[in-house]
């Protein structure tokens, strides 16, 4: 007669035989589903060969997020290109390259950066953290040298332009 313990763990040799092939047929997971991204990983080899080709837009994008999270930035772009902006904004469509323009070579880049500053902050300390984010992003997030950043300051945003709720019109 079995004990307690015996019943609770016996199983049949099929569900023995049906519980190891289960065993062996689930595969490990494809990804590794880290939540943070790792730079210690490194590729088995190093020196594979091949080529890496980043597009002028990438590269202009990621200048154009890192200019926008620079204090004292209010817009890129000039009025033209910030009146379409506004548009895209509108149909959550918003263009991260806009008032960007840049040259890519193989293993350098120059941007152009066309800004709006926000009053009082000062311009040209402005315009120097837009020029250093943008080289430090590009240097980090794309591996090209950069050779120069051109910021260009195009307007002065003024806090309360933009309302014109309390006016009065003046015609009737």
């Amino acid at each position: 007669m079995a004990t307690q313990d015996q019943k609770n763990t016996s199983t049949s040799p099929a569900e023995k035989e049906l519980a190891d092939t289960t065993a062996a047929v689930t595969p490990a997971p494809r990804v590794d589903r880290s939540s943070s991204f790792s730079t210690s990983r490194v590729p088995a080899d190093v020196n594979a060969a091949g080529t890496t080709t980043i597009a002028d837009g990438v590269v202009a994008k990621v200048a154009g997020i890192a200019a926008r999270e620079i204090p004292g930035v209010y817009a890129l772009g000039g009025g033209g290109a910030r009146a379409f902006g506004a548009i895209r904004d509108v149909i959550n469509a918003t263009d991260l390259a806009q008032g960007v323009k840049v040259e890519v070579g193989e293993t350098q880049a120059a941007a152009d950066i066309t800004i709006v500053v926000e009053y009082p902050a000062p311009i040209q300390e402005v315009a120097n953290n837009v020029r250093a984010a943008v080289a430090g992003a590009i240097t980090r997030l794309v591996g090209l040298e950069v050779v120069e950043v051109n910021v260009e300051v195009n307007d002065v945003h003024v806090p309360g332009d933009d309302s014109t709720e309390n006016e009065e019109s003046r015609v009737s």
